[in-house]
């Protein structure tokens, strides 16, 4: 029994072996006869404090103090009081002697006088840290007396130690006892102990041991003495060695000197009691005691006043102590926002606060918080966390970012606010080189491929600036997949200006990727068309980005002719001059010029700018190229084609898609010269056979029915870009102009005198109108069936054999330029038919 309440008093543990810490080097002071140790614990290595008390008798009264110590430091507990942790006694023969030695562990501190060498505070900062320290040994000692009834017996400098967070605490409780006014008889452990007190500490009728005086004073009258002495020691410097020394006030700040001589007054019941000095002295009115104590109490403040105090924090903290802000403000700031009680403007604060960290430091006492707010719903935080990304975003390890950020952040891409959709994407700069291809591949991408056709035009060209930025970390299945289809198909087509001149700069800034046969066929067909484009920027940009893919086209070539063929095509990209800071560009262009209202209709803006003047159809193979063309015959009296839509599908990785482009609905992929038998002609020398003339010498014209005018105004308004290798038109067409023509007619035919003859003219044909007969159309009532055969002449005629692409332009303009329906052979038909009639 006896041995079990002696381990209930001493502690818990078997001996110095089963303490479960390590004991390491000594502080150079400690209150009494005790040694204070650093020290780890075995299990995690964290760092804790060990004091350590030895005596030769197991009646050594200092053991005996040393339980009480115990035994008290286990059941009080308070915020600026020392936290205990373990406890142990051990016992060690040596000869005939035994040494009995009590452990106590508890959160890691340092001596009071040690911190205060390694701060090296100064002036105010000195001032208004004593004045934070002071406050909450105050708190402490208020707590025992008025709280507790007890009464600590022995405060100055010696009892007080620090933490790490700079928080100081009160210790030494050997001779802590109850304050029983009632009891004269009380055993108390001050009767028993107050021989450890040093005499300069005591109050005057503690040094008279008058019992008596004391019992009838107030419960705080001797630790208010003690009070005083602290000050005395923290002002001065120095170690008080006698009680008359505590009449030097030069050191006493003066406005903590009225409470301090009311702390040391001779009359026991007029001293100052410890929570009064707290709420009325002016010592404690300053900024960093009225920070800490906001901080402190933050879930009691209201919203209004947490943002005008997170607002005002940065500022405010550039004017305390340096190391107090960085050790006890920011631990506070950093655990109010990760359980939500701090508003969004304290993480600007908390950054501003981590900034002055070491980088190890920042990893190990910020980063942690910053990767659970990013779990957070609230939208504000997570805007401050997008804000601000790049000023932690470095030191967010990869795996970090792929299994925690990434997915939290990911929802901010489908977000209602387009303001924190571009915000999210704009963070991919940072975070997207710290994900895997997985993610990239499975995740990342879709989302892109969804901005890339926002409603918002800032947010689509942002989008496409970072795919150029991200380019090299997709692995090179992904690129060849991706990065053509999203410049070209997308963004080149866009109808925003800006999101145009970076899908130029971004093809250029990723030229080496790309081998010469996706340059000559997919590249260059779509940029080169853009050099007409009504933006001066975008056909600045074009202009140069085709003098750079025409370089190392030639390249290419000047490496075939040598007959090098080791090297690919796209290493001529890094000859370049300039090539290396394009993608600088595009990650110092986040910030859009224009405004989105600015919407700039490519077609239209083509169609206005006078390609060709005497030609009769406007380049309508070269314009497909570029965006879908409407089958509407006037193309400027369309409205401005929608946002790009998903239709080619790149960011569908899952489909499989790779380079299949033979789909009709890209509009863009029906042109392949590599599959023609000889190379395509150049865009020069199209527009130029768009300017030679469709119509053969005017004088063939017999008839007044179809006037110069209306000759001239079919030219202008639609070019047919195969006016210069139709077939001549028959003598006998004059005849058939006798028939009373309609004034739309030379509009909606432009084929009369260039189709091909049809394939059989002794067929009769029946006069009857087999449809309704629109009034725009007077040959839809005597024209015959269209053949089968329609599109062959068109094909023979230009040599180049049966190529769908041709066929169906050929249809399409016919369709689009009729309002009967009928296609081209079927006017040779109606010429025949007029001539019969008439001969009848």
């Amino acid at each position: 029994m006896l041995k079990f309440l002696k381990g209930v008093v001493a502690g818990s543990g078997a001996g110095l072996k089963d303490l479960p810490y390590s004991i390491g080097e000594p502080y150079s002071s400690a209150w009494g006869s005790w040694t204070h140790y650093r020290g780890t614990s075995k299990d995690d290595g964290l760092p804790v404090s060990i004091f350590s008390l030895s005596g030769s008798n197991a009646q050594d009264g200092h053991l005996s103090a040393g339980r009480n110590c115990v035994k008290r430091l286990r059941t009080v507990r308070h915020p600026n009081i020392l936290s205990y942790l373990h406890s142990t006694e051990t016992e060690a023969f040596d000869g005939s002697s035994t040494k009995i030695t009590i452990y106590i562990v508890t959160e890691p501190v340092m001596p009071l006088s040690e911190k205060i060498k390694e701060l090296k505070l100064e002036g105010t900062q000195r001032d208004e840290y004593y004045a934070w320290g002071l406050h909450q040994i105050s708190k402490a000692v208020s707590f025992l007396n008025n709280d507790c009834k007890l009464v600590h017996g022995n405060v100055c400098l010696a009892s007080v130690v620090v933490t790490q967070t700079l928080d100081w605490k009160l210790h030494a409780f050997d001779v802590l006892s109850e304050f029983d006014q009632n009891n004269e008889a009380s055993n108390s452990p001050m009767l028993q102990f107050e021989w450890l007190v040093g005499t300069q500490y005591k109050p005057m009728e503690l040094v008279k041991l008058d019992w008596a005086a004391i019992r009838k004073s107030p419960p705080w009258a001797i630790d208010s003495w003690g009070l005083g002495c602290l000050i005395y020691e923290l002002f001065t410097g120095t170690k008080l060695a006698k009680t008359e020394e505590l009449r030097n006030t030069a050191n006493i700040p003066k406005s903590l000197l009225p409470d301090y001589q009311r702390l040391l007054s001779s009359l026991p019941s007029r001293r100052l009691n410890a929570s009064k000095l707290i709420d009325n002295s002016e010592y404690f009115q300053n900024k960093l005691v009225e920070t800490i104590q906001f901080m402190e109490v933050l879930n009691l403040k209201d919203s209004v006043e947490k943002d005008a105090f997170f607002r005002k924090l940065p500022n405010l903290a550039e004017q305390l102590p340096r190391q107090i802000v960085l050790k006890k403000l920011l631990p506070l700031l950093a655990s109010a926002l990760e359980f939500g009680s701090a508003t969004a403007p304290a993480l600007t604060a908390l950054l501003k606060l981590g900034s002055w960290l070491s980088a190890d430091e920042f990893n190990f006492k910020v980063l942690p918080t910053i990767v659970k707010l990013f779990a957070l719903n609230d939208r504000a935080i997570r805007v401050g966390l997008l804000q601000h990304i790049d000023q932690f975003g470095g030191s967010l390890t990869a795996q970090i970012v792929d299994e925690q950020v990434f997915a939290h952040v990911a929802t901010g891409f489908s977000d209602t606010s387009a303001f924190l959709r571009e915000l999210t994407l704009k963070s991919m700069l940072v975070l997207a080189p710290k994900l895997s291809q997985r993610t990239i591949s499975g995740s990342l991408l879709k989302y892109l491929s969804k901005l890339q056709v926002d409603e918002e035009p800032a947010i689509r060209t942002n989008t496409t600036i970072l795919l150029g930025n991200i380019a090299s970390y997709l692995n090179e299945g992904t690129r060849k997949r991706v990065l053509i289809n999203a410049f070209t198909v997308r963004a080149l087509r866009d109808n925003f200006s800006p999101a145009r001149a970076a899908g130029i700069m971004a093809l250029t800034a990723t030229s080496s990727y790309y081998d010469m046969t996706e340059i000559a066929t997919r590249i260059l067909p779509n940029v080169v068309v853009l050099s007409i484009d009504p933006d001066s920027d975008v056909r600045t940009k074009a202009f140069q980005a085709i003098d750079q893919f025409l370089l190392i086209a030639k390249q290419y070539h000047e490496k075939l002719n040598t007959g090098d063929t080791s090297g690919s095509a796209n290493d001529g990209a890094a000859l370049i001059p300039g090539n290396a800071s394009l993608l600088g560009w595009a990650m110092s262009s986040l910030t859009l010029k224009g405004k989105g209202s600015e919407h700039t209709p490519l077609a239209s803006g083509n169609a206005n700018i006078p390609i060709v003047s005497a030609s009769s159809n406007d380049s309508s193979d070269t314009r497909n190229n570029i965006m879908p063309v409407s089958s509407s015959s006037e193309p400027l009296d369309q409205p401005s084609p929608p946002s790009p839509t998903s239709v080619d599908g790149w960011g569908e990785l899952e489909n499989g898609l790779h380079e299949d482009h033979d789909s009709d609905k890209e509009g863009w992929d029906d042109i392949d010269p590599l599959e023609e038998q000889k190379p395509p002609p150049s865009l020069a020398s199209i527009q130029a056979a768009q300017k030679r003339p469709v119509l053969q010498p005017k004088l063939q014209s017999t008839t007044q029915s179809k006037p110069k005018s209306n000759l001239r105004a079919s030219k202008a308004e639609d070019d047919d870009l195969w006016g210069s290798i139709s077939a001549p038109a028959p003598k006998t067409a004059a005849k058939s102009l006798n028939v009373k023509p309609a004034s739309s007619r030379n509009d909606d035919d432009l084929w009369d005198s260039t189709a091909a003859p049809p394939k059989s003219t002794s067929k009769p044909v029946s006069t009857k109108p087999t449809m309704a007969v629109d009034d725009n159309d007077p040959w839809a009532a005597i024209a015959a069936p269209p053949p089968s055969t329609k599109a062959k002449p068109l094909s023979l005629g230009r040599g180049r054999g049966a190529k769908p692409a041709v066929q169906k332009l050929g249809a399409q303009r016919i369709d689009r330029t009729s309002s009967s329906g009928m296609v081209l052979p079927s006017h040779w038909a109606t010429f025949i038919v007029v001539i019969f009639f008439f001969i009848i």
